[in-house]
């Protein structure tokens, strides 16, 4: 996957996730291992998974120095058996204990996004309907985290409030209604090729989005019948997107409805860790 990890935010959250776990200095790898002992270290996967995120090792050994090879043996989008190893590093003994959990956190963490996103993506197979991430993210980690949906196939929705509008049942209830809404966007001049897309939660609501112009009509919280007859009613006069309780056990029941896209929250605010291991060789 082409991600780029050297954005300044990807940058950022590395440095602060380092300075968080050692702060003054890491006493008991300091205090037990000598400072010219040289080790080798393998990142293992110990479960089937979807790996994202391995592109970070290379940014937390830099910072640390004392690194003088690794090797990226599995990258973001890949899928890791059980017992596969995803990287290598060799260098101080002291630097890859000291780094060992801020490279597995990260890890762990995207990888069970990126694995989790990846059952989404399998539910909808064959349907032409695509898995979008959401908001839902971990506070200032947002950009890694989508990478990690990426990895596992989704496609992203906006980064945040600035690329692209969604007007919400709030947004409507403030502005004065749907058509309110749609108008008042119109006129505020928002960039060409800036999405713009509306929240409906009725069927005048969807029908007044209609006769406005709407492009892209989010459908929240209906049963599958109710989305079907929804879809079949906007006939493709806009892009429909389904949101709202798509439990992985029932996706594919609203993937054939027919919509475009399906939002699910649940790929990044509920995603489990995946498990992994770091495993230490001292070189003699």
């Amino acid at each position: 996957m082409n991600f780029d990890f050297q954005h300044p935010e990807i940058l950022d959250v590395v440095h602060r996730a380092l300075t968080e776990d050692i702060g003054s200095g890491d006493i008991t790898t300091n205090s037990t291992v000598p400072a010219d002992r040289i080790a080798t270290g393998k990142f293992y996967a110990r479960q089937s998974m979807i790996v994202a995120g391995v592109e970070l090792l290379p940014l937390i050994f830099a910072e640390l120095g004392g690194v003088d090879h690794l090797s990226l043996h599995l990258e973001s989008g890949d899928r890791a058996a059980d017992g596969e190893v995803l990287a290598t590093v060799r260098g101080k003994a002291r630097t890859l204990l000291t780094a060992e959990r801020v490279g597995l956190n990260f890890l762990q963490r995207l990888s069970g996004i990126a694995t989790l996103t990846r059952k989404h993506v399998d539910a909808v197979a064959g349907t032409g309907c695509r898995i979008l991430d959401t908001r839902k993210t971990t506070p200032g980690l947002r950009r890694l985290e989508k990478m990690a949906t990426a990895a596992g196939g989704a496609t992203n929705h906006r980064i945040g409030l600035f690329d692209a509008v969604l007007i919400k049942n709030n947004h409507i209830t403030v502005a004065g209604g749907v058509g309110a809404a749609i108008t008042a966007v119109k006129a505020a001049g928002v960039p060409s090729g800036l999405r713009i897309e509306i929240e409906v939660r009725t069927r005048a609501e969807l029908e007044e989005a209609l006769a406005f112009g709407a492009q892209h009509i989010l459908l929240d919280n209906l049963s599958p019948v109710e989305a079907a007859e929804w879809i079949r009613f906007i006939n493709k006069r806009a892009t429909v997107e389904l949101s709202g309780g798509m439990r992985l056990d029932k996706l594919r029941d609203y993937a054939v409805t027919g919509p475009e896209f399906i939002s699910v929250g649940a790929l990044t605010h509920s995603a489990v860790a995946v498990d992994l291991n770091f495993r230490l060789q001292l070189e003699q």
